[in-house]
């Protein structure tokens, strides 16, 4: 078996999943700044 292709098979998956959870992040971030302080949620 090839097993440089399945390394860089999974490099790639994970990859791809971290940059769009980083991706989600940063736009949550930046539309929460964009609420008003009295429409925001705070967990307690």
């Amino acid at each position: 078996m090839h097993w440089g292709f399945v390394i860089v098979g999974y490099a790639v998956v994970f990859g791809a999943i971290a940059v769009y959870a980083a991706t989600l992040v940063i736009a949550g971030r930046s539309l929460s700044r964009k609420l008003p302080n009295e429409r925001r949620r705070y967990l307690d």
